[in-house]
């Protein structure tokens, strides 16, 4: 579980990478709790990154720490893009206008 919490840290640092303009926080929040986790942060830039995960199974050989969030950003041209997202057991699931679909077979 440490593992994923550093790693959507990490994640959601190299979103807030630096640009041509300085982007600073304008608010940043998180709660780590034994069972799971929320975080929420929003740059001057206008990316807004939220996520929250919950033990699930706790104390089986099952135990698995389910996420579910959200970022947005916008990209050099100025669109803004949303990407929402679960990850766990069955991989990361992102969704959103930007992301292909695949035709049902």
């Amino acid at each position: 579980m440490k593992f994923l919490i550093v790693f959507v840290a990490l994640f959601a640092l190299a979103l807030a990478a630096p640009s041509d303009k300085d982007t600073v926080i304008v608010e940043q929040n998180s709660e780590v709790l034994p069972d799971g986790y929320t975080a929420n942060l929003k740059l001057s830039d206008g990316t807004d990154i939220e996520s929250s995960g919950k033990l699930e199974k706790a104390g089986t050989d099952e135990e698995a720490l389910e996420v579910q969030g959200k970022y947005t950003y916008a990209d050099p041209e100025g669109k803004v893009h949303t990407i929402n997202y679960r990850a766990g057991v069955d991989g990361f699931q992102p969704q959103g206008e930007d992301i292909p679909v695949a035709p049902v077979a």
